[in-house]
C-alpha cells in the first residue's frame, strides 16, 4: 500500500514539475526552472525546520546536546538517504530481493526485520546482503493498515516469527526502526512471547513517544506522542525485565525522535549514536557493524 501511495505522489510531483517546465519555459526560462525546483525547496525547508526543533528541544534533554555542525551534516546526510529510502527503495524497489528462509538450517540465528511510520520493507534493502553472508535467515515484514494502530502489527510480527523460528530452530532477532519498536513491544504484550525472542534491537524508536506525534492525524501516530496515552500504558503493562531484552540506538541527531532520550528504555542497553539523523541511522556503518556482532552472539 504504501509503495502504490508513494509511486503517486512521486510521479504527480514530477509531472507538475514538468508540466510548469514547459509552461514557463517560453516566458522566463528562470522563472521556469525556479518553480520547477519548488517541491524540492518545500522538501529542503521542512527537513530544515525538524532539525531547527529538534535541536531547540533537545536542550534540556539529558543527553550530551550536538554541535551545530553536527546538526548540519546530520541534516544534508538524511536530505540524500531519505530521498534513496522514500523515492527509490520504497515505491519501485521494496520486492527486489526476497526474505530468505534457507531449507537447511545455518546454525545462525534469525531476524525479523521491522521498519517503521511510513515505511515498507524495502527500507531494509541494504540489510539482506550482509544478513545471508551471515547465515541470518531473515523475513522483513510490511506492517498495515499504514496509518492504523500499532497493536494491530502484532500478528503480522508473530507470523514473521513463527516462520524465522521453524527455519532455524532458534529464536529470532528483531531489527526495528522507529515505531517498529513499539510494534514489537506491543507484540510482546499481546502474545507474552519474551520467551520466544533472543534480543530486540532498536533504531531511533520513540519509546517515550515523540515531539512531533501531536501533529499526526493518523492513528499511530497520534499513539507515539510524547509521554501520550499510548506509550505510557504500554510501559506500565510490561513485566519487570522486559527491557532487559532490548538494545536500543538513540541519536542527538534525530530529526523525528526528540528528545533524544525518548528513543531508550529504561533497562535496556541503550547505546547514543552522536550526530545521526533519523533515517541515516538505518544506515550508519557503525550500527549496522554493531547489530550484526549482536545477532552473532550466543
Amino acid at each position: 500500500m504504501i509503495a502504490r501511495w508513494q509511486r503517486v505522489l512521486l510521479l504527480f510531483i514530477l509531472l507538475a514539475m514538468a508540466a510548469w517546465l514547459v509552461w514557463q519555459w517560453p516566458y522566463s526560462p528562470l522563472h521556469a526552472v525556479l518553480g520547477a525546483l519548488l517541491p524540492l525547496g518545500i522538501y529542503l525547508l521542512v527537513m530544515a525546520v525538524e532539525f531547527v526543533l529538534m535541536h531547540h528541544t533537545n536542550r534540556a534533554d539529558a543527553a550530551p546536546r550536538a554541535r551545530p555542525s553536527q546538526v548540519l551534516a546530520a541534516w544534508w546526510a538524511e536530505v540524500w538517504v531519505a530521498l534513496l529510502v522514500f523515492c527509490w527503495r520504497q515505491p519501485f524497489r521494496h520486492q527486489s530481493l526476497p526474505d530468505w528462509l534457507p531449507a537447511t538450517p545455518t546454525g545462525k540465528r534469525g531476524v525479523v526485520l521491522v521498519h517503521g511510520f511510513m515505511c515498507n520493507r524495502g527500507l531494509w534493502l541494504p540489510w539482506f546482503a550482509g544478513l545471508r553472508a551471515g547465515g541470518h535467515a531473515h523475513v522483513a515484514v510490511n506492517l498495515e493498515p499504514v496509518m492504523g494502530s500499532i497493536d494491530e502489527y502484532a500478528d503480522i510480527i508473530e507470523d514473521a516469527v513463527l516462520r524465522v523460528t521453524a527455519a532455524t530452530g532458534q529464536a529470532p532477532v528483531l531489527l526495528c526502526h522507529s515505531m517498529g519498536g513499539l510494534a514489537v513491544r506491543a507484540w510482546l504484550r499481546v502474545h507474552q512471547a519474551d520467551g520466544r525472542v533472543h534480543r530486540v534491537l532498536t533504531l531511533g524508536t520513540p519509546h517515550g513517544g515523540t515531539w512531533l506525534g501531536r501533529f499526526s492525524r493518523a492513528v499511530n501516530g497520534r499513539q507515539m506522542s510524547l509521554a501520550g496515552d499510548w506509550v505510557v500504558a504500554l510501559q506500565r503493562a510490561e513485566p519487570a525485565g522486559r527491557a532487559a531484552l532490548f538494545t536500543c540506538w538513540y541519536s542527538n541527531c534525530d530529526n523525528i525522535v526528540f528528545p533524544a532520550s525518548t528513543a531508550s528504555l529504561p533497562g535496556a542497553d541503550n547505546r547514543l549514536v552522536d550526530g545521526v539523523a533519523h533515517v541515516q541511522m538505518a544506515f550508519d556503518p557503525g550500527v549496522m557493524k554493531a547489530c550484526l556482532e549482536e545477532m552473532g552472539r550466543g
